[in-house]
């Protein structure tokens, strides 16, 4: 009967062997469920009716074959017609409608951003075709530049539409880590931005003055205008240090960053023009390095934050006091011998992911303790934890 099912006949339809003890638990976390350090219930086996809170699985090695149509299954449900859906090609045209069209349908931020979008590419078709015909060198460069950062404005957009797809057989955790890069893009930007504005100051530096191009303050009070529109459209997020709570606060941040430092540089450009104009010596040279480094300040902590998900650096927001307490309490047990290969990292902000290898002496039962390590961890807001247990 299946109530007098023993572990080792259980362990046999995953392809298990007997001495194969990896135990994947988790609680199925969501990016939108609210989680909240609770101690774990205790596993009834004497009710086998009722689900079981903490639930045994092989390991992602060592699944047959035959689990595989499930992933075909679940990815069909993403692309509406079954294992079929990732095999057809869309066109590039259908493609690129179907991305418009879910960035009009999206969220306040993602219509914001596609109209700033717009603007700029606007103003940088113009700024291009008016320096074109003028000869302006100046302003054929400035819509270059302006052309390169929407192409990053427009892969911010593009990951706040793609990270909303369902996870599928191919990218099992989802494409949430894709406003990450976003970030991480927008931030390495602007760190070559600030580079290039101190090489631009350390050029008028060397260089004699007077060359500057007074007719640049027109297009730069123009970019400003069309930047603060930015500003405002992204006000939330219009600061340096903030608590990323989700993947899209990342994303939101890079962009109000981006268009911030833009108007910094443009104001600079503004009031360096405007001192020369009334005879101050060295002005460009001193606003371009300011701005310079207010460019530098204010991207430097997104640019670790982004950075260190993408190299999956431990949690910065869980102390190595609290895990080596953890690792203690654990080796404190009479069944644990040595535990090792305890990793932890976030697959984006506000979702902790750890494994953890845990040998115990020969002939102890495991279930305790996999109770024991899952709470400890949960405690400190780790959703997903994969406990691998071996006998020595």
């Amino acid at each position: 009967m299946e109530g007098d099912r023993r572990p080792g006949q259980r362990d046999g339809e995953f392809g298990l062997g007997a001495s194969d003890r990896r135990l994947a638990y988790s609680r199925q976390p969501s990016f939108r469920q609210p989680w909240e350090p609770h101690t774990p219930i205790s596993v009834r086996r004497d009710d086998p009716a009722g689900p079981p809170l903490l639930s045994r699985s092989a390991s992602s090695v060592d699944i047959p074959a035959g689990f595989r149509s499930l992933a075909g299954e679940g990815e069909g449900e993403v692309g509406g017609d079954g294992g079929k859906g990732s095999s057809r090609q869309t066109g590039p045209l259908l493609s690129v409608v179907s991305f418009f069209g879910a960035a009009r349908s999206g969220n306040r931020y993602m219509k914001r951003l596609f109209w700033l979008i717009s603007l700029n590419v606007a103003y940088s078709t113009a700024e291009l075709a008016i320096g074109l015909f003028t000869g302006r060198i100046g302003l054929v460069s400035d819509a270059f530049h302006l052309t390169f950062g929407c192409g990053l404005l427009t892969f911010s957009l593009f990951a706040m539409a793609a990270s909303r797809k369902k996870p599928d057989r191919y990218y099992t955790y989802g494409y949430k880590r894709l406003e990450v890069l976003s970030a991480f893009t927008n931030a390495l930007f602007l760190l070559f931005m600030s580079f290039s504005l101190a090489v631009e100051a350390l050029h008028a530096f060397i260089q004699d003055e007077s060359e500057h191009k007074h007719y640049l303050i027109v297009s730069a009070v123009t970019n400003l205008s069309v930047n603060l529109i930015g500003v405002w459209f992204f006000r939330n997020y219009a600061r340096i240090n903030i608590v990323y709570r989700k993947a899209e606060d990342m994303n939101y941040h890079s962009v109000c960053l981006h268009v911030l430092a833009d108007s910094i540089r443009s104001a600079g450009l503004i009031l360096a023009s405007w001192l020369l104009s009334i005879g101050v010596q060295n002005a460009e040279v001193l606003c371009l390095g300011l701005v310079s480094v207010a460019v530098f300040m204010l991207v430097m902590p997104l640019f670790k934050a982004s950075g260190g998900i993408l190299l999956q650096m431990a949690p910065p927001s869980m102390p190595t006091t609290a895990l080596s307490k953890c690792c203690r309490q654990i080796t404190a047990r009479e069944d644990v011998k040595e535990i090792s290969q305890a990793r932890l990292w976030e697959l984006v902000p506000g979702h902790v992911i750890g494994s953890l290898s845990v040998q115990v002496k020969d002939g102890m039962s495991d279930q305790s303790l996999i109770q024991f390590v899952h709470g400890l961890y949960h405690d400190l807001g780790i959703q997903d934890l994969t406990v691998q247990v071996d006998d020595v």
